[in-house]
């Protein structure tokens, strides 16, 4: 039996707000005027099947607007689409930064994540809490990692509906492009364009302080704009960089100045060599994915590309959750049209004409960036049908999460952007064979795909020779915690993390580094002089992931940090596999009742934390519950965390 709502109807602003998405209802069935209809059939039933893609983009549509999600607007959505109420439900509590309850239309969402934790995020929520009350009209919740550890403690503000406070940024979502029946970008609500019917706010204060924070919140004509990106690059300007060379150099919202610094460079040079020569300079430059899995970004791209079924789509990961990791969010901020040239050569070779980015829901800034560079792109011939009048059609969708660390698993991405709960699927088939929609997918993160740039600039023997013969080229570093100048940082693979640290300015008295965020694994100060590669990790006993490198100084209580890593995944699990559903909880029991000695004997939990951890990593569908341990364990055996 499936979920139904009764008789809840939309409110005048919820109804707008799907309609300026889906365009006005054709038939009652729909929800249009029941006065003079026929309902001895229905129409449409099979285009609006089709539509399911837009469930997400619906939500956010009712979410951005009124700032809830009640029953009239979800069971009005799911009449539209033709959505099971049950399903729509589901997908709807998936998501941390939705609510199907009431709640004022400002959000404040504190971080707590590691580097906030360690910079003093306990003592700022408790401040604000309190001084925050539910007559304030502010809702205050503590989010996980806000992709601002640079800049921690860190908080961002959400209003629903139209703000014109001049230290908010206003939003336009591109519009959907998705699967089959879908409508092309620039129709409709903003899609595209500016437009009341979708417009939120969005302020960041990072690092906040409790007056800042709420100031934000109930008075943001006084809030500070955020630094610009380069405040996030210590390196920025010098001349040997590679992937970040153009931040703080190129205005990343004039497509003019990116091509005057080289931007289009490699696009050209790929239309000049061919989709399968592009392949080859990728496979021998031997890009690895930098995501954490480091998989050959030229056999995943080959092995799209031979397919015979189609279309084919490209998917860039822009979703990094990881606690600690904001190296995509600088790139989109400071360098946005070097995406969207590195999605287009992707496509070009891999023979996909539809793109789609899939972006955190906390980045506002980022999504912005991005609108603008795709729109201008599109503007002047290098989206569309005809780019660079050589016959070759892409073009790229923006999909906004919502607050969803396992939406960074990509076949968890592929549901989340189809309409469903971003549940990872079971592989076999691999993306490259059913993907997005059930099609051949190629799918990246953002900092692979800049990568591709310098590989057609340089060439891919010039790109090899960057780095080690195991792991070539550049590599991208998010560094904050216990140092001077905390940043995303670009070195060559080999350096060592002391070189990295070195950069950074780490702290006196440096009680650990934490490599690869909550997934990662812990290394102690005498450990300093292992090799950045993917192989130098791994042989060190520990995990490169994605580039997250934190530093904490004996200050930094190491149990509550453990305990929040241990919550953090407890409420990032979907819950769709038993061993990582239960064994997060367990986790986080086990490391609450050994922080506050409630336990009697602490040997006992920790036997039961290595019992359940190896549970976790045998069993678990995908890579949380399999990672879920590392940092425990790596804390317990190499740092003697509760000796």
């Amino acid at each position: 039996m499936d979920l139904h709502f009764g008789d809840s109807e939309p409110t005048d602003d919820e109804r707008a707000a799907v309609d300026a998405l889906l365009g006005p209802p054709e038939s009652s069935w729909e929800g249009a005027d029941r006065s003079d209809a026929d309902l001895r059939w229905a129409r449409g039933g099979r285009e609006a099947r089709d539509r399911r893609d837009l469930l997400l983009p619906g939500l956010h549509a009712v979410n951005d607007r009124v700032g809830w999600i009640s029953e009239g607007a979800l069971h009005y959505l799911c009449r539209r689409l033709t959505v099971p109420p049950a399903e729509a439900y589901g997908v709807a509590t998936f998501y941390a930064m939705f609510s199907v309850r009431p709640r004022p239309a400002t959000v404040l969402h504190l971080c707590t994540d590691l580097a906030c934790t360690a910079a003093g995020a306990a003592q700022l929520c408790e401040s604000v809490e309190s001084r925050l009350g539910p007559e304030s009209g502010v809702q205050v919740e503590r989010s996980p990692c806000l992709g601002l550890c640079e800049r921690a403690p860190a908080t961002l503000v959400i209003r629903a509906g139209e703000s014109a406070c001049p230290a908010f940024e206003d939003e336009a979502r591109s519009g959907p492009m998705g699967g089959p029946g879908a409508q092309p970008p620039g129709d409709g609500n903003g899609k595209g364009r500016r437009g009341r019917e979708t417009t939120r706010a969005t302020a960041v204060v990072a690092p906040a302080t409790p007056d800042t924070a709420i100031h934000a919140a109930t008075a943001p004509e006084t809030a500070p704009p955020e630094p610009p990106p380069t405040a996030a690059v210590p390196q920025a300007g010098d001349p040997t960089l590679t992937l970040l060379h153009r931040i703080g150099r190129a205005d990343p919202t004039d497509l003019d100045d990116y091509r005057a610094n080289g931007g289009y460079t490699a696009l050209r040079r790929a239309f000049a060599l061919g989709p399968a020569a592009v392949i080859r300079e990728v496979t021998d430059s031997g890009l690895l994915g930098r995501g954490g899995a480091a998989f050959p970004t030229g056999r995943k791209w080959q092995a799209t590309a031979s397919q015979p079924d189609h279309p084919h789509y490209l998917v860039c990961n822009a979703d990094e959750s990881e606690p600690g990791t904001f190296k995509d969010r600088v790139l989109m901020e400071g360098d946005p049209f070097a995406l969207v040239e590195a999605m287009t050569i992707a496509a070009y070779a891999t023979g996909a004409h539809r793109g789609h980015l899939y972006l955190r829901g906390e980045y506002p800034r980022a999504l912005h960036r991005m609108e603008h560079a795709i729109a201008q792109a599109r503007a002047r011939g290098l989206l569309g049908e005809d780019i660079l009048n050589h016959g070759y059609a892409f073009d790229i969708e923006i999909r906004r999460g919502a607050g969803a660390y396992i939406c960074g698993e990509e076949t968890a991405l592929f549901n989340s952007i189809e309409g469903y709960r971003g549940e990872p699927r079971a592989k076999p088939p691999f993306p490259v064979e059913k993907g997005l929609f059930g099609k051949p997918t190629v799918e990246n993160n953002v900092e692979t795909l800049v990568n591709v740039l310098p590989v057609l600039t340089m060439g891919a023997q010039a790109y090899a020779a960057t780095g080690t013969e195991r792991s070539t080229g550049p590599k991208l570093f998010c560094v904050s915690g216990s140092v001077a100048r905390p940043g995303v940082y670009e070195l060559p693979f080999g350096a060592t993390l002391r070189e990295l640290l070195r950069l950074a300015g780490v702290r006196d008295n440096l009680r650990a580094v934490l490599l690869g965020g909550a997934a990662g694994g812990f290394v102690r100060p005498d450990e300093l002089d292992v090799p950045l590669t993917f192989e130098g990790t791994r042989e060190a006993g520990t995990t490169l992931g994605s580039g997250v490198v934190m530093a904490f100084d004996d200050t930094v209580p190491l149990p509550r940090l453990l305990l929040r890593i241990a919550e953090f995944f407890r409420d990032e699990s979907c819950g769709q596999c038993v061993p990582c559903r239960i064994g997060t909880v367990r986790q986080e029991e086990a490391l609450r009742r050994i922080a506050d000695r409630t336990g009697a004997d602490a040997a006992a939990d920790i036997t039961l934390l290595r019992e359940v951890g190896r549970a976790m990593r045998d069993a678990s569908i995908c890579g949380l519950g399999q990672t879920a341990w590392n940092a425990v364990e790596s804390a317990i055996d190499r740092l003697g965390a509760y000796e």
